[in-house]
């Protein structure tokens, strides 16, 4: 007897390929699918699935929930989208591995506007422990990939410095311990030390190690390089692959909203280098909006030597006169911060930087370091950081794939936090038929298992993990706006992960079914 048994939708398995009708039978987690008359089949459940699309579950390459999750493990904002699997570790932001407490607590603190924190102290240090906190205790699949910044403050420390060469093979040790661990490759963030402070040589090396165990280049480019070329920052990551033979997954990936260039270019820098032969993937999300930690913005000098360096620039005159000369205009303006903390700033939440120093009396540059002070850094930032005129070349394009890049707190939170898949079903399909919905479904599942390495989930086939999601193809769609960000879809009735309805007819059970998800053995 089946567990469960999904009849009467129209089956889209991932693959691209157009839809039939069939039912998705499960059983000990495991998917089946019956043709014709099922009639005799058993189930102890039978969903009923006439007028709705029966597909994957949506895989998310680019998550910061990793730490949020484990104190909101029902994870409503994503999982209600559809969502089964994500990636946490990623802008080289991964909280493991690391030699004591203190130290993953201070990593915490430093990126805590990007990344916020789980439920204190927190008690891991290795990958593997850290794996284990998603085991039958989350709603959804967690998978994990190594951030360079932990590996790079385990050998090198927190410091602006070139590693040696003993710290560098040191390094690979770590990296390679962490893949035997389960991680599935290797990420960075060029932006956010200390994993900003290595060099290409670094990451090269590093990369190898990964490329060795079957891992792949998941990287948030040296923004920095842009002063030598529109194009420089994914070039640098383009080296990193040729010259490691790692495979390259360039994440949020679109048009800056101040439309420099063209969005061909781009996109011809991914069709020439997979013309040449190189794996070279992308990831973009599918709101204009961009988000962060609002410290992101300060100078490296200010982060040398970790986060209390950081505070004390913030509360020296010098340091913080420095500061103001040196911070991006762009970072000053246009931009909204959330997630404040104490009482007296919870009215700033939601508002434009120049409008709460309005409010304060102050400069823009002085009112945000009281702030990031008195919310000891963890302050986050959303703005329009993509231009909306060209992000539907990106949702669209054959080597691209969907991921959230969602964060998970705060007021005002990005609306793609609550509306990244729903959306391209309501819009970019539906509404302005971009896409047709069998790719517009590979892109959200498939594609990104393929880019993972998950051998058995992204595809409805006989045999594979059963994560799956039933919807309504006429009527999915997102409430989530910029001024109004916490709604969730409609549309999205079932939301099963590893064979437990996790939503029902919209409405979350309380099922916590997830896993992390190991990678496998390295290949010899």
């Amino acid at each position: 007897m089946l567990d469960l048994l999904i009849v009467n939708g129209l089956v889209i398995d991932g693959t691209a390929s157009p839809g039939f009708h069939a039912a998705v039978g499960v059983k000990d987690e495991t998917i089946s699918i019956h043709r014709g008359d099922v009639s005799d089949l058993e189930a102890v459940r039978v969903i009923d699935a006439a007028g709705h699309v029966v597909c994957p579950g949506f895989v998310d390459l680019h998550s910061h929930a990793g730490l949020t999750m484990l104190g909101a493990p029902h994870h409503d904002p994503k999982v209600r989208q559809g969502v089964t699997t994500e990636l946490v570790g990623i802008d080289g932001i991964s909280h493991a591995p690391f030699k004591t407490q203190d130290e993953l607590h201070r990593y915490i603190w430093l990126d805590s506007g990007l990344n916020g924190y789980p439920p204190m102290p927190a008690d891991w240090l290795s990958v593997a422990d850290f794996l284990g906190k998603f085991d039958n205790s989350v709603a959804i699949n967690v998978a994990y990939i190594l951030g360079n910044s932990p590996v790079r403050i385990w050998s090198v420390g927190w410091n602006q410095r070139p590693a040696t060469p003993a710290e560098i093979a040191d390094m690979r040790a770590v990296t390679r311990e962490a893949m035997e661990e389960g991680a599935w490759g290797l990420s960075t963030g060029l932006d956010y030390p200390p994993g900003a402070y290595a060099s290409t040589d670094e990451l090269v090396e590093l990369s190898e190690e990964s490329a060795r165990m079957g891992g792949f280049y998941h990287t948030h480019t040296r923004a920095s390089l842009r002063a030598q070329g529109l194009l420089a920052p994914w070039e640098e990551a383009l080296e990193i692959g040729q010259r490691s033979g790692i495979p390259i997954h360039l994440t949020h990936y679109r048009q800056s909203a101040q439309g420099v260039g063209s969005h061909l270019d781009y996109l011809g820098l991914v069709e020439d280098a997979r013309a040449e032969g190189m794996d070279v993937t992308f990831d973009c999300y599918t709101y204009p909006y961009s988000g962060t930690t609002i410290a992101i913005g300060l100078p490296f000098w200010a982060k040398d030597g970790g986060p209390e360096r950081t505070m004390a620039a913030l509360r020296d005159p010098d340091d913080r006169a420095r500061m103001a000369a040196e911070i991006s205009s762009d970072r000053l303006k246009d931009n909204w911060l959330t997630n404040f903390t104490q009482p007296q700033n919870k009215k700033y939440d939601g508002k434009l930087i120049t409008d709460i120093a309005e409010m304060r009396e102050q400069e823009p540059a002085e009112a945000l370091f009281d702030l990031l002070l008195e919310e000891n850094l963890g302050i986050s930032t959303v703005g329009l950081g993509t231009n909306p005129h060209t992000l539907h070349a990106f949702v669209s394009h054959p080597a691209g794939m969907i991921a959230s890049d969602a964060i998970l707190f705060g007021e005002y939170p990005n609306p793609r936090t609550y509306g990244c898949f729903p959306i391209v079903l309501a819009e970019f399909v539906r509404a302005e038929r971009h896409l047709r919905l069998p790719e517009a479904i590979r892109k959200m599942t498939s594609f990104p298992a393929q880019r993972l390495g998950l051998p058995d989930r992204g595809i409805l086939r006989d045999g594979f993990k059963a994560d799956i999601v039933v919807f309504n193809p006429d009527t999915v769609k997102t409430h989530a706006t910029r001024e109004d960000p916490h709604h969730y879809p409609v549309g999205i009735e079932y939301v099963i992960v590893n064979g437990q309805v996790v939503i029902e007819q919209g409405e979350n059970t309380g099922a916590l079914p997830g896993r992390g998800l190991r990678r496998g053995q390295p290949r010899t």
